[in-house]
């Protein structure tokens, strides 16, 4: 798979992180040349690698770290909820650099880490698939209906194909019992990017979710249609995890959990009247 669809530069940003450490280590020799950036220390490149640290607030550096490039995969910016000046600063101006010297860079695709918790507010009860609407339940989670939105401007207008991947709860292993449906395993996660590098597409959406017997939130045919073909099941750590479950109503009752319950106004009693 050297070099899948002519791509012989892909960028991974964000290669500091958890998933940023994992893609590099699973995508190390797939392609002639992985350029690592990060605004945090990185390690040092190895044979087939370039590190290029990069702040993605700065338009400039930006510009230069995307030149050669053919694919990115981005999963740098903020990855937890935050203030908006913090927000603004990494998953907005940021994404907007990015795209924009992908553009004009001549970058041919990008992999967007977008995430559960722009569509949070959605009730558990509930299953829904990449065509319904968003529902963000915090200010990160309205940075990925941004990045999302804009993903899909660049591809239709600009032809820049985007895949926005939805993540879960990508760890070795689920933490809680709301896990069970949103883990995404580390291979299951390399499987899917290997989709977005591969597959043909303009514009797509799809969820970073395992083949969970406890899933049911979310229909990801998309990602099948693709070509995704998840391996891993949360439910042999269900007896280590499944009574471990939050103290606030609004989070066990959406998808979001936390995100939906932190800063929530009202009492209990207000969770279900002011919920979609």
């Amino acid at each position: 798979m050297n070099g899948s669809q002519g791509i012989q530069r892909l960028l991974i940003t964000g290669a500091a992180g958890q998933l940023g450490k994992l893609a590099r280590a699973r995508l190390h020799g797939r392609y002639p040349v992985l350029r690592l950036s990060d605004i945090a220390d990185i390690a040092p490149a190895g044979e087939g690698e370039e590190v290029m640290p990069c702040n993605l607030a700065d338009p400039f550096a930006v510009a230069d770290l995307c030149d050669g490039v053919d694919a990115i995969l981005h999963l740098g910016g903020r990855s937890t909820e935050a203030d908006w000046p913090t927000i603004m600063a990494a998953n907005i101006h940021g994404v907007v650099n990015l795209w924009e010297a992908a553009r004009r860079s001549g970058v041919r695709r990008i992999l967007f880490a977008s995430s559960n918790h722009a569509i949070g507010l959605y009730r558990r009860s509930e299953t829904i698939d990449h065509r319904d609407r968003m529902r963000p339940d915090s200010r990160y989670g309205v940075s990925k209906v941004f990045g999302e939105s804009l993903a899909e401007l660049y591809a239709v207008k600009h032809g820049l194909r985007g895949f926005s991947i939805r993540i879960g709860s990508c760890l070795p292993e689920p933490l809680d019992a709301r896990m069970l449906s949103t883990w995404l395993s580390p291979d299951d996660f390399i499987r899917l990017i290997e989709v977005g590098l591969q597959a043909d597409y303009v514009y797509e959406v799809v969820y970073g979710v395992s083949a969970n017997s406890r899933g049911g939130w979310w229909d990801n045919a998309n990602a099948f249609r693709l070509g995704y073909q998840p391996k891993d099941d949360s439910e042999r750590f269900a007896a280590k995890v499944g009574h471990l479950t939050f103290d606030h109503p609004a989070a066990e009752l959406t998808h979001g959990g936390t995100y939906v319950s932190a800063e929530f106004e009202g009492g209990d009693n207000a969770v279900a009247a002011r919920l979609p």
